[in-house]
């Protein structure tokens, strides 16, 4: 954590922690700001850790970053995996730092100083891409007997980077046009049944509507339910209509060197529309009804906002400031860059 003391403005992001050796020591030795929303006992167990996440959780943030072995990271799974509710994949990005005896997972950073780097580099809004790396189980009896014998846990999303992440190798950036053929497949795959997905405008997210062989309309948005049109070119009043009481998803995509999500070219997806959206979760959390949106972006548009945020310009500041963050934009077939909104 020493790598972010030196971040020349520390309120471009707040620490929340649990107490004493659960993060609170640490961080008060190094002088950096924070915010206790946990204390265990004396002794600490793995459902302190799960006890933590699910705070963390609810709380809306933005990364979680935790230090232990294979026991942590799957303790950390768990809570993320229970804490996400309606049988959604787990999308809060983790960085762990490397403290354990037994680390065969994906997830750890190849030392903590390679930790903080990447924590780092998030606090100064450096886009960063995300893979699904593995948590590991491993066989303990099997490890007693001097054999190494771990199975696939589950995956949690990590920064893609070679250098600070073991076992996580990066591919090299697709051509714009191959990009998008990627990103559609992903969305594709990813449609859930019997959800009403509006498809916002522009050419990025034409490509939906091509592989699912659909009528686009370009400049304006369309209604797909079950992978096929139900609705074209609809303005907000047919929106509210036809959602009203549907679990529902909005994919948007941002205007290149400009970095709009909402306000520009698609005010149809108005205040009123997202905010409908955005509730609609069971548990009615803002933080955790985000998902329901989906920005996609190929890594060139991603560059040419040259560092700068995205843009939510609903018209309403407050919902603008309520979706300001850390986001994934899907940025190719199963990967994800974390990108800063307003």
């Amino acid at each position: 954590m020493k790598q972010i003391t030196g971040v020349d403005d520390e309120q471009r992001f707040s620490i929340l922690t649990a107490g004493a050796a659960m993060g609170e020591n640490v961080l008060t030795e190094l002088g950096l700001a924070h915010e206790v929303i946990y204390r265990a006992d004396v002794h600490t167990s793995s459902s302190d850790t799960r006890k933590v996440i699910t705070l963390l959780v609810e709380q809306g943030v933005d990364l979680i970053v935790f230090a232990g072995g294979d026991g942590t990271a799957r303790d950390v799974l768990d809570a993320l995996s229970d804490s996400l509710t309606e049988q959604v994949p787990v999308s809060l990005p983790v960085i762990g730092i490397p403290a354990g005896v037994k680390i065969h997972s994906a997830v750890y950073a190849v030392t903590p100083k390679r930790a903080g780097e990447l924590i780092a580099l998030l606090t100064m809004n450096q886009p960063v891409s995300l893979v699904d790396a593995q948590v590991m189980d491993l066989d303990e009896q099997a490890f007693r007997e001097g054999k190494v014998v771990a199975r696939c846990y589950g995956y949690l999303p990590v920064p893609v980077d070679d250098i600070r992440m073991q076992l996580i190798k990066q591919g090299g950036l697709n051509h714009s046009e191959l990009a998008l053929q990627d990103i559609a497949t992903d969305i594709i795959e990813s449609m859930e049944p019997d959800v009403y997905y509006l498809i916002g405008s522009g050419s990025s997210t034409a490509e939906i509507m091509d592989q699912l062989d659909q009528k686009n309309t370009l400049l304006g948005v369309d209604i797909v339910y079950n992978k096929t049109v139900v609705a074209s070119d609809v303005d907000e009043q047919v929106i509210l209509a036809m959602l009203k009481g549907h679990p529902a998803r909005i994919v948007v995509t941002i205007i290149g060197g400009q970095g709009h999500i909402f306000g520009r070219g698609n005010q149809q997806l108005s205040a009123a529309v997202i905010d409908l959206i955005v509730n609609q979760s069971a548990t009615r959390s803002f933080d955790r009804g985000k998902k329901n949106i989906i920005i996609i972006a190929t890594d060139e548009k991603l560059r040419s906002l040259e560092k700068r945020p995205m843009i939510a310009d609903t018209g309403d500041e407050q919902l603008d400031k309520r979706l300001s963050g850390l986001w994934p934009v899907v940025t190719g077939y199963q990967q994800k860059t974390l990108y800063r909104l307003n």
